[in-house]
Protein backbone atom coordinates (compact mmCIF):
# COMPACT_ATOMS: atom_id res chain seq x y z
CA UNK A 1 0.00 0.00 0.00
CA UNK A 2 1.63 3.39 -0.75
CA UNK A 3 1.45 5.50 1.63
CA UNK A 4 0.87 9.22 2.16
CA UNK A 5 2.94 12.15 3.44
CA UNK A 6 1.82 13.07 6.97
CA UNK A 7 0.27 16.74 6.73
CA UNK A 8 2.75 19.04 8.57
CA UNK A 9 1.53 20.12 11.92
CA UNK A 10 0.22 23.71 12.71
CA UNK A 11 1.78 25.19 15.40
CA UNK A 12 0.21 28.00 17.66
CA UNK A 13 1.60 31.31 17.52
CA UNK A 14 1.36 30.66 21.58
CA UNK A 15 4.04 27.67 21.56
CA UNK A 16 6.45 28.84 19.38
CA UNK A 17 6.94 32.67 20.77
CA UNK A 18 7.57 30.39 24.04
CA UNK A 19 10.29 28.75 22.21
CA UNK A 20 11.48 31.88 20.81
CA UNK A 21 11.86 33.26 24.49
CA UNK A 22 13.08 30.08 26.02
CA UNK A 23 16.18 30.37 23.23
CA UNK A 24 16.64 33.85 23.90
CA UNK A 25 17.40 33.16 27.41
CA UNK A 26 13.96 35.14 28.42
CA UNK A 27 11.63 34.19 30.97
CA UNK A 28 14.51 31.25 32.43
CA UNK A 29 16.64 32.20 35.24
CA UNK A 30 19.11 34.61 35.54
CA UNK A 31 22.42 33.45 35.97
CA UNK A 32 25.27 35.57 37.86
CA UNK A 33 27.30 37.72 35.20
CA UNK A 34 30.96 37.58 35.00
CA UNK A 35 33.15 37.87 31.81
CA UNK A 36 33.02 33.96 30.89
CA UNK A 37 28.77 34.08 31.63
CA UNK A 38 28.87 36.56 28.78
CA UNK A 39 30.69 35.04 26.13
CA UNK A 40 28.73 32.11 26.82
CA UNK A 41 25.25 34.24 26.47
CA UNK A 42 26.83 35.70 23.60
CA UNK A 43 27.11 32.17 22.24
CA UNK A 44 23.95 31.24 22.75
CA UNK A 45 22.21 33.92 21.50
CA UNK A 46 24.24 34.32 18.22
CA UNK A 47 25.30 37.63 18.69
CA UNK A 48 24.62 40.86 20.79
CA UNK A 49 24.13 44.13 18.66
CA UNK A 50 26.09 47.04 19.91
CA UNK A 51 24.29 50.75 19.78
CA UNK A 52 25.76 54.22 20.50
CA UNK A 53 22.04 55.37 21.52
CA UNK A 54 22.61 55.93 25.18
CA UNK A 55 19.04 57.37 26.65
CA UNK A 56 18.90 55.30 29.28
CA UNK A 57 21.92 52.29 28.07
CA UNK A 58 23.70 50.95 24.85
CA UNK A 59 21.50 48.46 23.67
CA UNK A 60 24.38 45.99 23.96
CA UNK A 61 24.48 46.05 27.98
CA UNK A 62 20.44 46.12 28.05
CA UNK A 63 20.52 42.68 26.40
CA UNK A 64 23.04 40.93 28.54
CA UNK A 65 21.86 43.04 31.99
CA UNK A 66 18.50 41.52 31.09
CA UNK A 67 19.76 38.07 31.00
CA UNK A 68 22.42 38.30 33.56
CA UNK A 69 22.63 39.26 37.54
CA UNK A 70 25.27 42.31 38.44
CA UNK A 71 26.00 42.45 35.16
CA UNK A 72 28.93 44.85 34.53
CA UNK A 73 30.08 46.64 31.18
CA UNK A 74 33.59 45.47 31.99
CA UNK A 75 32.51 42.04 31.35
CA UNK A 76 31.74 42.10 27.75
CA UNK A 77 34.68 44.60 27.54
CA UNK A 78 36.96 41.86 28.77
CA UNK A 79 35.96 39.04 26.18
CA UNK A 80 35.84 42.28 23.27
CA UNK A 81 39.56 43.52 24.66
CA UNK A 82 41.46 41.13 26.47
CA UNK A 83 40.38 37.56 26.15
CA UNK A 84 39.19 38.42 22.21
CA UNK A 85 37.04 35.26 22.87
CA UNK A 86 34.17 37.68 21.26
CA UNK A 87 35.04 39.93 17.45
CA UNK A 88 32.71 43.09 17.08
CA UNK A 89 31.76 43.32 12.99
CA UNK A 90 28.75 43.62 10.85
CA UNK A 91 25.44 41.09 11.29
CA UNK A 92 22.07 43.42 10.32
CA UNK A 93 24.48 45.88 12.12
CA UNK A 94 27.46 46.15 14.45
CA UNK A 95 27.40 43.25 16.58
CA UNK A 96 29.41 41.73 19.46
CA UNK A 97 30.53 37.56 17.66
CA UNK A 98 32.00 34.48 19.09
CA UNK A 99 35.69 34.94 17.60
CA UNK A 100 35.50 31.20 16.54
CA UNK A 101 33.23 32.41 13.53
CA UNK A 102 35.66 34.83 12.25
CA UNK A 103 36.40 32.44 9.15
CA UNK A 104 32.62 33.13 8.42
CA UNK A 105 33.26 36.79 8.41
CA UNK A 106 35.54 36.40 5.17
CA UNK A 107 32.56 35.97 2.87
CA UNK A 108 31.46 39.29 4.46
CA UNK A 109 34.96 41.27 4.17
CA UNK A 110 34.62 40.19 0.27
CA UNK A 111 30.81 41.51 -0.60
CA UNK A 112 31.62 44.53 0.93
CA UNK A 113 34.85 45.25 -0.92
CA UNK A 114 33.15 44.41 -4.30
CA UNK A 115 30.66 46.32 -3.97
CA UNK A 116 31.25 49.53 -1.77
CA UNK A 117 32.29 51.76 -4.77
CA UNK A 118 29.09 51.04 -5.78
CA UNK A 119 27.62 53.65 -2.98
CA UNK A 120 26.83 57.12 -2.94
CA UNK A 121 29.07 57.32 0.26
CA UNK A 122 31.88 56.39 -1.53
CA UNK A 123 31.96 59.05 -3.97
CA UNK A 124 30.97 61.35 -1.37
CA UNK A 125 33.44 60.68 1.11
CA UNK A 126 36.08 59.81 -1.32
CA UNK A 127 35.81 62.13 -4.20
CA UNK A 128 38.25 60.44 -6.70
CA UNK A 129 41.23 59.37 -5.06
CA UNK A 130 39.27 56.40 -2.95
CA UNK A 131 43.47 54.49 -3.30
CA UNK A 132 45.31 57.27 -2.11
CA UNK A 133 43.46 58.18 1.11
CA UNK A 134 43.01 54.16 2.03
CA UNK A 135 46.29 53.32 1.26
CA UNK A 136 47.51 56.73 3.33
CA UNK A 137 45.07 55.42 6.35
CA UNK A 138 46.15 51.82 6.39
CA UNK A 139 49.79 53.05 6.86
CA UNK A 140 49.45 55.54 9.32
CA UNK A 141 47.53 53.16 11.26
CA UNK A 142 50.11 50.13 10.63
CA UNK A 143 52.93 52.48 11.51
CA UNK A 144 51.91 54.25 14.33
CA UNK A 145 49.23 51.63 15.76
CA UNK A 146 45.74 52.10 16.96
CA UNK A 147 43.84 55.19 16.56
CA UNK A 148 40.68 56.45 16.22
CA UNK A 149 39.15 58.84 13.98
CA UNK A 150 39.87 61.82 15.67
CA UNK A 151 43.49 61.10 15.71
CA UNK A 152 42.98 61.91 11.47
CA UNK A 153 42.57 65.97 11.03
CA UNK A 154 39.45 66.47 8.93
CA UNK A 155 39.81 68.99 6.33
CA UNK A 156 38.99 72.58 6.86
CA UNK A 157 35.62 72.03 4.36
CA UNK A 158 34.47 68.85 6.58
CA UNK A 159 34.52 70.49 9.97
CA UNK A 160 30.94 73.04 9.77
CA UNK A 161 28.54 70.23 8.56
CA UNK A 162 26.92 67.71 11.24
CA UNK A 163 28.38 64.94 9.53
CA UNK A 164 31.74 67.00 10.13
CA UNK A 165 33.07 63.19 11.71
CA UNK A 166 32.65 61.17 8.81
CA UNK A 167 35.77 63.17 6.76
CA UNK A 168 37.82 60.87 4.27
CA UNK A 169 40.07 59.42 7.11
CA UNK A 170 37.11 57.98 8.78
CA UNK A 171 35.28 56.44 5.79
CA UNK A 172 38.83 55.18 5.10
CA UNK A 173 38.52 52.98 8.28
CA UNK A 174 35.10 52.40 8.53
CA UNK A 175 35.91 50.45 5.04
CA UNK A 176 38.82 48.96 6.05
CA UNK A 177 36.99 47.84 9.03
CA UNK A 178 34.40 45.93 6.91
CA UNK A 179 36.71 44.12 4.56
CA UNK A 180 38.75 43.00 7.46
CA UNK A 181 42.07 44.63 7.09
CA UNK A 182 41.46 46.73 10.67
CA UNK A 183 39.55 45.25 13.00
CA UNK A 184 38.21 47.02 16.61
CA UNK A 185 40.99 46.61 18.72
CA UNK A 186 38.98 48.83 21.98
CA UNK A 187 36.48 51.54 22.37
CA UNK A 188 37.37 54.76 24.16
CA UNK A 189 34.09 55.98 25.75
CA UNK A 190 32.20 54.42 22.66
CA UNK A 191 34.69 55.42 20.18
CA UNK A 192 36.23 52.96 18.19
CA UNK A 193 39.66 52.41 18.34
CA UNK A 194 41.05 51.09 15.08
CA UNK A 195 44.42 48.64 14.26
CA UNK A 196 45.37 46.15 12.16
CA UNK A 197 43.18 42.55 12.12
CA UNK A 198 46.42 40.50 12.41
CA UNK A 199 47.50 42.47 15.57
CA UNK A 200 44.18 42.21 17.52
CA UNK A 201 43.14 38.61 16.19
CA UNK A 202 46.94 37.44 15.17
CA UNK A 203 44.91 33.42 15.08
CA UNK A 204 42.15 34.61 12.81
CA UNK A 205 43.01 37.09 10.63
CA UNK A 206 44.34 36.06 7.23
CA UNK A 207 43.15 32.76 7.18
CA UNK A 208 41.12 31.49 4.15
CA UNK A 209 36.86 31.71 3.88
CA UNK A 210 35.36 28.64 4.52
CA UNK A 211 33.54 27.11 1.55
CA UNK A 212 30.57 28.52 0.58
CA UNK A 213 28.84 25.36 0.78
CA UNK A 214 29.93 24.83 4.91
CA UNK A 215 28.78 28.67 4.95
CA UNK A 216 25.38 28.76 4.17
CA UNK A 217 24.96 25.58 6.35
CA UNK A 218 26.71 27.39 8.78
CA UNK A 219 24.16 30.45 8.77
CA UNK A 220 21.08 28.01 8.33
CA UNK A 221 22.24 25.68 10.59
CA UNK A 222 23.13 27.94 13.11
CA UNK A 223 20.49 30.18 13.18
CA UNK A 224 17.67 27.76 12.99
CA UNK A 225 19.77 26.55 16.70
CA UNK A 226 18.53 30.07 18.26
CA UNK A 227 15.11 30.64 16.48
CA UNK A 228 13.93 27.12 17.06
CA UNK A 229 10.98 27.49 14.18
CA UNK A 230 11.33 30.32 11.61
CA UNK A 231 10.61 31.01 7.65
CA UNK A 232 13.65 30.84 5.18
CA UNK A 233 13.41 34.75 5.39
CA UNK A 234 13.85 34.93 8.91
CA UNK A 235 16.85 32.44 8.88
CA UNK A 236 18.67 34.04 6.04
CA UNK A 237 17.72 37.23 8.17
CA UNK A 238 19.87 36.04 11.31
CA UNK A 239 23.18 36.76 9.99
CA UNK A 240 22.21 38.90 7.24
CA UNK A 241 24.93 36.19 5.24
CA UNK A 242 23.28 34.24 2.51
CA UNK A 243 19.88 34.99 0.57
CA UNK A 244 16.44 33.87 1.24
CA UNK A 245 16.38 31.39 -1.57
CA UNK A 246 19.77 29.91 -0.11
CA UNK A 247 17.79 29.84 3.55
CA UNK A 248 14.77 27.93 1.79
CA UNK A 249 17.20 25.36 -0.04
CA UNK A 250 18.80 24.28 3.07
CA UNK A 251 15.51 24.25 4.62
CA UNK A 252 14.32 22.10 2.74
CA UNK A 253 17.04 19.98 2.24
CA UNK A 254 16.89 19.59 6.05
CA UNK A 255 13.58 18.08 6.19
CA UNK A 256 14.34 15.86 3.67
CA UNK A 257 17.05 14.38 5.46
CA UNK A 258 14.54 14.46 8.78
CA UNK A 259 16.69 16.66 10.92
CA UNK A 260 14.04 19.76 10.86
CA UNK A 261 10.27 19.18 10.87
CA UNK A 262 8.06 20.63 8.55
CA UNK A 263 5.15 23.01 9.83
CA UNK A 264 3.03 25.75 9.51
CA UNK A 265 2.70 28.10 12.29
CA UNK A 266 -0.72 30.32 12.73
CA UNK A 267 -0.32 33.74 13.39
CA UNK A 268 -1.47 35.19 16.72
CA UNK A 269 -4.05 37.80 15.17
CA UNK A 270 -5.16 35.32 12.62
CA UNK A 271 -4.55 34.81 9.31
CA UNK A 272 -3.70 32.11 7.27
CA UNK A 273 -0.61 29.89 8.90
CA UNK A 274 2.68 30.55 7.77
CA UNK A 275 5.27 27.99 6.10
CA UNK A 276 8.11 27.37 8.34
CA UNK A 277 10.13 24.47 9.55
CA UNK A 278 11.10 24.01 13.46
CA UNK A 279 13.72 22.01 15.28
CA UNK A 280 12.63 18.63 16.34
CA UNK A 281 12.59 19.47 20.24
CA UNK A 282 10.73 22.42 20.08
CA UNK A 283 8.46 21.31 23.00
CA UNK A 284 11.04 21.05 25.34
CA UNK A 285 11.90 24.49 25.07
CA UNK A 286 8.27 25.65 24.88
CA UNK A 287 7.57 24.00 28.34
CA UNK A 288 10.48 26.39 30.16
CA UNK A 289 9.10 29.25 29.74
CA UNK A 290 8.01 30.96 33.65
CA UNK A 291 4.81 32.61 33.07
CA UNK A 292 5.31 35.07 35.81
CA UNK A 293 8.29 36.59 34.56
CA UNK A 294 8.41 40.19 34.07
CA UNK A 295 11.19 42.30 31.87
CA UNK A 296 11.50 45.61 29.95
CA UNK A 297 13.22 44.76 26.77
CA UNK A 298 15.13 47.18 24.96
CA UNK A 299 14.65 48.01 21.12
CA UNK A 300 17.41 46.10 19.76
CA UNK A 301 16.60 42.96 21.79
CA UNK A 302 17.07 39.42 19.82
CA UNK A 303 13.08 39.37 20.30
CA UNK A 304 11.99 42.62 19.45
CA UNK A 305 14.57 43.22 16.60
CA UNK A 306 12.65 41.30 13.86
CA UNK A 307 9.33 43.51 14.14
CA UNK A 308 6.89 41.04 11.56
CA UNK A 309 7.88 38.03 13.40
CA UNK A 310 6.99 40.29 16.74
CA UNK A 311 3.93 40.82 15.11
CA UNK A 312 2.85 37.59 14.23
CA UNK A 313 3.61 35.28 16.96
CA UNK A 314 3.02 38.00 19.70
CA UNK A 315 0.84 40.01 18.10
CA UNK A 316 2.35 43.00 19.74
CA UNK A 317 3.25 45.98 17.18
CA UNK A 318 6.17 47.96 17.71
CA UNK A 319 7.73 50.74 15.94
CA UNK A 320 11.41 52.03 16.96
CA UNK A 321 10.40 56.12 16.82
CA UNK A 322 13.85 57.62 17.89
CA UNK A 323 14.40 58.24 14.56
CA UNK A 324 10.78 60.07 14.02
CA UNK A 325 9.84 63.45 14.46
CA UNK A 326 8.93 64.59 17.74
CA UNK A 327 5.49 65.47 16.97
CA UNK A 328 4.75 62.32 15.10
CA UNK A 329 5.80 59.69 17.64
CA UNK A 330 2.99 57.40 18.74
CA UNK A 331 4.87 56.62 21.97
CA UNK A 332 7.97 58.20 22.31
CA UNK A 333 11.56 58.27 21.75
CA UNK A 334 13.42 55.01 22.69
CA UNK A 335 10.21 52.70 23.80
CA UNK A 336 10.99 49.41 25.73
CA UNK A 337 8.07 46.94 25.61
CA UNK A 338 7.20 44.94 28.87
CA UNK A 339 7.42 41.16 28.51
CA UNK A 340 5.03 39.27 30.95
CA UNK A 341 5.75 35.27 30.38
CA UNK A 342 5.21 34.59 26.73
CA UNK A 343 3.17 38.14 25.77
CA UNK A 344 3.83 41.80 25.81
CA UNK A 345 1.82 43.25 28.08
CA UNK A 346 2.66 46.96 27.93
CA UNK A 347 5.29 49.50 26.80
CA UNK A 348 7.12 52.25 28.75
CA UNK A 349 9.50 55.33 27.09
CA UNK A 350 12.22 56.04 29.89
CA UNK A 351 14.83 57.90 30.72
CA UNK A 352 17.63 58.20 32.49
CA UNK A 353 18.38 61.40 34.57
CA UNK A 354 21.74 60.61 35.71
CA UNK A 355 22.40 63.44 37.55
CA UNK A 356 19.82 62.79 39.85
CA UNK A 357 19.92 58.96 39.85
CA UNK A 358 16.86 58.55 38.42
CA UNK A 359 14.61 56.78 35.60
CA UNK A 360 12.35 58.88 34.48
CA UNK A 361 9.06 57.02 32.95
CA UNK A 362 6.82 58.33 30.59
CA UNK A 363 3.44 55.57 30.32
CA UNK A 364 2.77 53.28 31.02
CA UNK A 365 1.08 52.37 27.68
CA UNK A 366 -1.13 49.19 28.28
CA UNK A 367 -2.57 46.74 25.41
CA UNK A 368 -6.05 46.65 24.70
CA UNK A 369 -7.13 43.43 27.17
CA UNK A 370 -4.49 44.11 29.98
CA UNK A 371 -5.74 47.53 30.33
CA UNK A 372 -8.93 45.60 31.04
CA UNK A 373 -6.89 43.77 33.84
CA UNK A 374 -7.05 45.07 37.89
CA UNK A 375 -5.21 48.20 38.32
CA UNK A 376 -3.39 46.69 41.25
CA UNK A 377 -1.84 43.68 38.69
CA UNK A 378 -1.06 46.52 36.37
CA UNK A 379 0.72 48.06 38.93
CA UNK A 380 2.72 44.90 40.30
CA UNK A 381 3.84 44.10 36.84
CA UNK A 382 5.35 47.48 36.19
CA UNK A 383 6.82 47.44 39.13
CA UNK A 384 8.94 44.50 38.84
CA UNK A 385 10.29 45.52 35.43
CA UNK A 386 10.95 49.07 36.21
CA UNK A 387 12.57 47.78 39.40
CA UNK A 388 14.62 45.51 37.54
CA UNK A 389 15.48 48.03 34.72
CA UNK A 390 16.43 50.59 37.40
CA UNK A 391 18.98 47.97 39.13
CA UNK A 392 20.16 47.03 36.43
CA UNK A 393 21.57 50.68 34.87
CA UNK A 394 22.60 51.42 37.93
CA UNK A 395 19.20 54.01 38.77
CA UNK A 396 18.68 54.71 42.73
CA UNK A 397 15.33 54.86 41.74
CA UNK A 398 12.66 55.51 39.13
CA UNK A 399 9.17 58.34 38.82
CA UNK A 400 6.20 57.92 36.43
CA UNK A 401 6.12 61.17 34.94
CA UNK A 402 2.98 63.08 32.94
CA UNK A 403 2.63 61.75 29.26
Amino acid sequence: MRRHPTAPETLAAHDVRRVVLALANLGVRRRASSPAAVAALVRSLGYVQIDSINVLDRAHHLILSTRLRDYAPRHLAHNLERSRSLFEHWTHDASAIPIEWYPHWTHRFSRHAMTASRRAWWNERFGGKPDAILARTLERVRAEGPLRARDFEPPETHRAGGWWTWHPEKAALEHLWRIGSLAIARREGFEKVYDLAERVHPERAGTDASAAAEHHNWACREAMARLGVATPKEIAAFFNAISIADARAWSDAAVRRGELLEVRVAPANGGAPVRAVAIPEWRRFAREIDDGAVAALCPFDPVVRDRARLERLFGFTYRFEAFVPAAKRAYGYYVLPILRGDRFVGRVDPKFDRERGVLTIRGPWWEADVAREPAATRKRVLATALDTLAENVGAASWELVRS
